[in-house]
């Protein structure tokens, strides 16, 4: 038999020359339809789909990708971890996830992948700094034309990057345009809406970038399905002081004030009574999110929602955090410092008070590259961010960080510890100050993260 594969608005068409051909039902993801005897695979399945055919030996007439093979070559010489990365992911049949640090160099293993394979490439990111960022390389890199989707530019060649939101708009009519594709800040494509790029995409390589690959929500488990396992993972400690600067993380306990902890207690107490009445156990995400839809109509449920909000402000907005913050500034004038906070009003007071110049959700495109320029050249020693900084950023290189508040993501708190590894010319340490204010949950929230 001869079976006939064609590429069909983010599916695969499967069609066999025998009048009655039930076998290609089975194909991995295919549904069988017997009124017109072809069955049809989310395009994602392509790769095993072809597979499977090559081990049962069968006649192939392959219509799926519409594109030509690419000539690639890039000028790096990869670091040993960085060559061990890239071979994993080759020898894993060039699909899967590798999880290094930030600053460890995932886009020149990157680079080395789509040289290794030189197929049309598809590189998708997280934001506009990062396409941009991706562009520069890439063009500075390969000897052809780059693509770009996003940003006010619709351009799509043979070598293209485009950010998750433009992929996700334009995955069905670009699925049969690309053998590899390569997704930056992969943890991104856990959400539901972005899963659908990959699942509609033909490309049979799939390489994966995260310098965290684990989710809370376990959304890391569809990341696996879609686009492989992780296949090479490297901690901070196995590169620093070699690849990475050596680093310290201090911690810095901080008091409430007399009137802060009288509000605390009194609002924590809201909250835990109000818990404990209602047997939540807090278990799972999903336990808090019954008590978000009881405040609609429970006006107890919503005061304590409104208490734990306060009780959370007073304890990572605390007054002494700023005396703490003072100190640091003075104990590294010569250094370069980024202060990193959980919102956006303490960063426009700390800004005020310290003349620090401020990154946040708020700042526009241009304001933000303005202020990491100068940064970069010197100009600026110091900056302060509400969460903006943590990734999908390309960041001057500083060698001590201040978080005053954040979650209890480990995520979160290894982008901010990576913004600060990246080699230093003169061998120097890199130091990591948290301010964790004492005797409130925030004490929690720092050991989750850690």
């Amino acid at each position: 038999m001869t079976v006939t594969l064609a590429y069909e608005s983010g599916t695969i068409a499967i069609e066999s020359d025998r009048d009655s051909d039930p076998a290609i039902a089975n194909l991995p993801g295919a549904e069988y339809d017997p009124r017109s005897k072809t069955a049809r695979a989310p395009a994602y399945h392509y790769a095993a789909i072809r597979d499977v055919l090559r081990r049962v030996d069968a006649a192939v007439d392959d219509r799926v990708l519409d594109s030509e093979a690419v000539s690639l070559s890039t000028s790096y010489d990869l670091r040993e971890y960085q060559q061990e990365a890239l071979d994993a992911w080759l020898t894993h049949t060039r699909r899967g996830v590798l999880e290094l640090p930030t600053g460890a160099g995932k886009t020149v293993i990157a680079l080395a992948a789509m040289a290794a394979v030189s197929t049309p490439t598809l590189v998708v990111v997280p934001t506009i700094d990062l396409l941009e960022q991706w562009q520069r390389e890439l063009e500075t890199e390969f000897d052809c034309p780059i693509g770009r989707l996003g940003g006010g530019e619709q351009r799509v060649e043979p070598v293209t990057v485009s950010t998750y939101d433009s992929a996700y708009l334009r995955a069905d009519e670009l699925g049969d345009r690309f053998g590899l594709v390569v997704f930056d800040e992969v943890h991104h494509l856990g959400a539901d809406g972005y899963q659908d790029i990959a699942r509609l995409l033909a490309a049979p390589d799939r390489l994966g970038l995260t310098a965290t690959f684990e989710r809370p929500d376990g959304a890391h488990e569809a990341i696996r399905e879609l686009v492989g396992p992780r296949v090479y993972d490297i901690a901070v400690d196995d590169l620093a002081g070699d690849f990475l600067a050596p680093y310290e993380i201090r911690r810095i306990e901080v008091e409430l004030t007399p009137a802060e902890r009288a509000d605390y207690d009194d609002a924590q107490g809201t909250f835990v009574e109000y818990v404990r009445q209602s047997n939540i156990s807090f278990s799972s995400g999903s336990d808090y999110l019954q008590l978000v839809k009881r405040s609609g109509t429970d006006p107890q449920a919503r005061e304590a929602l409104l208490a734990k909000q306060r009780a959370r402000e007073l304890m990572m907005n605390a007054e002494n955090k700023r005396h703490h913050l003072a100190r640091i500034l003075d104990r590294h004038r010569e250094d370069r410092i980024i202060v990193f906070t959980a919102h956006t009003e303490l960063v426009y007071r700390l800004s005020t008070e310290f003349l620090l110049p401020a990154i946040t959700n708020e700042t526009g495109a241009k304001e933000r590259r303005e202020i990491l320029e100068r940064f970069r050249e010197g100009t600026y020693s110091r900056v302060v961010a509400a969460n903006v900084l943590d990734e999908g950023v390309d960041v001057p290189d500083a060698n001590v960080a201040v978080v005053l508040s954040g979650s209890g993501s480990e995520r979160e708190f290894t982008q901010r510890l990576g913004r600060i590894l990246r080699p230093k010319a003169d061998g120097g340490r890199a130091v990591l100050y948290e301010l964790v204010s004492t005797e409130t949950a925030e004490e929690r929230v720092a050991e989750r993260r850690r």
